[in-house]
């Protein structure tokens, strides 16, 4: 017998860690006894940026939200958990409610395709303390990749340019087939233009693109009969691959065919100089429309030495080190408890320990932006409680609620005037979320990045500042007080 491991809307509940399930089943005895089910928040976050990184692009929410409308136990996934050891003497009315179990909660987020930094919390989920806790791995595992790959999308913009083309091609060598289409449609909302990944063009809508393999032209005896066949089936689409052999030799063939074509694609040697004289053969043959593709182990380092030494390459094609992020593969976002509410009272919560102490309470980002010669620019935000907004803009506040009781709101699947929170003054009207409104909005936003936060080499440069109200200061000095006098 063999499985695929394939995962659909009805595996999300056991796409978890074990403990979440017994922390939730230690909740539901704990209510039992009580009469109450808690209250709670959580927050995710980050607490550093990975290495090579000076800000992130949040990405993902569209699946969260997705994930905690459609969360539910099945019946044989529920009689598995019955027969795990460490569920042997739990009580029949816990599995009863997995039975019964629906998100219920609210949840506020960052619109998709917000510039984000450390210790800016990018999600808060309340509900009750079970089911908070219960989607805790569910939504780190898709905020924390989705984000990996979009912020280094980001980086790829920013050495390409808004003139040049990216397009994302790395799904065999992504993590696996789910990571392929996640990859592919992050990366869009991070400011690639397409993905060679057909699934990610159907259910995301990212324009998809592709040429053609080494494979297709050895198939055949002659290269230029290669060429001739992909020309008569795709007359008004081909980019022809042509270094299998030889790379000029190859763009002589393609011009003395005399058969359509859009483009060329170099994948590899020297990209600068054969781009260069492939331009110079094109331009001869009157073929100025025709574009230059390239590829092969492209970086942004490589893109923005590429351009910086201007050579005339129209797109390139990232694959490996986008759809894993090869210099910085991993996001430690974390998933934290930041407030309880039983029998009525409202306790903050936070971590006291070295090196991992948190803010208790939930919390809001206030952005400030500076007006400057070439338009706005980050200027540094502000970490606040929520519920102490009064006196700053709402546009500025960059987490907005999007599901209330477990539905989505209205207006934060389209487009909306009055929509708030999504950073900069001329975001307003994008939706929460999706590729095309994540992408618009990140795109905005890096345009807004002072020139430090721009550079892609690693510096000694100041971070950018994320400062603490004292409110909130306060706050957390009263609880350390309280805990200290206990």
């Amino acid at each position: 017998m063999i499985t695929s491991l394939s995962v659909g809307e009805a595996d999300l509940a056991l796409v978890t860690d074990l403990y979440q399930l017994t922390m939730a089943a230690a909740y539901h005895a704990a209510a039992e006894e009580s009469g109450e089910m808690p209250g709670a928040t959580f927050e995710l976050w980050v607490r550093r940026l990975p290495p090579h990184r000076r800000f992130l692009v949040f990405a993902g929410l569209e699946q969260v939200l997705a994930s905690l409308r459609d969360l539910s136990f099945t019946y044989e996934q529920i009689d598995y958990l019955r027969r795990q050891e460490p569920f042997r003497g739990v009580a029949d009315s816990f599995f009863e409610t997995l039975s019964d179990f629906r998100f219920r909660g609210d949840v506020r987020a960052m619109p998709e395709g917000t510039l984000f930094f450390p210790d800016e919390p990018v999600l808060a989920v309340s509900g009750t303390l079970l089911e908070a806790q219960i989607v805790e791995t569910l939504l780190l595992s898709i905020v924390n990749f989705q984000t990996t790959i979009a912020s280094k999308a980001a980086r790829l913009r920013l050495a390409a340019g808004d003139d040049v083309q990216i397009a994302e091609f790395g799904s065999r060598r992504a993590h696996g087939p789910q990571a392929a289409v996640w990859a592919a449609r992050a990366a869009y909302v991070g400011g690639a233009d397409s993905t060679s990944n057909v699934l990610a063009g159907q259910r995301a809508g990212v324009p998809v693109v592709g040429t053609m393999a080494h494979s297709f032209i050895m198939s055949y005896e002659h290269e230029e009969d290669a060429f001739r066949r992909y020309q008569r089936t795709f007359p008004e689409h081909t980019v022809l691959l042509v270094d299998t052999y030889d790379t000029l030799e190859g763009v002589r063939k393609a011009l003395a065919d005399g058969g359509p074509f859009r483009g060329v694609r170099l994948d590899s040697g020297d990209l600068e100089e054969l781009s260069r004289q492939t331009r110079r053969l094109l331009d001869e043959a009157g073929r100025q429309d025709a574009t230059i593709f390239a590829s092969g182990d492209m970086n942004e380092h490589k893109i923005a030495a590429l351009r910086a030494a201007g050579a005339p390459i129209d797109a390139f094609g990232v694959g490996t080190r986008l759809a894993t992020s090869a210099d910085a593969p991993y996001l430690n976002g974390i998933y934290k408890l930041v407030e309880v509410v039983r029998g009525g009272e409202v306790r903050p919560t936070f971590k006291a320990s070295t090196g991992k102490a948190t803010y208790p309470g939930p919390k809001q980002v206030i952005r400030r932006l500076e007006q400057g010669v070439g338009g706005p620019t980050l200027a540094g935000d502000l970490l606040i409680r929520h519920g102490d907004e009064a006196g700053y803009g709402a546009e500025q506040r960059l987490l907005v609620p999007v599901m209330e009781g477990g539905r989505l709101l209205a207006g934060v699947e389209a487009p909306a005037a009055a929509q708030p929170g999504v950073g900069t003054a001329d975001d307003g009207g994008l939706a929460t979320y999706g590729v095309a409104a994540g992408r618009r909005r990140c795109l905005r936003q890096l345009a807004h990045l002072p020139p430090a936060l721009r550079c892609l080499e690693d510096g000694d440069e100041p971070a950018y500042a994320v400062a603490v109200d004292p409110r909130l200061e306060a706050l957390l000095q009263g609880q350390l007080d309280r805990m200290a006098g206990s």
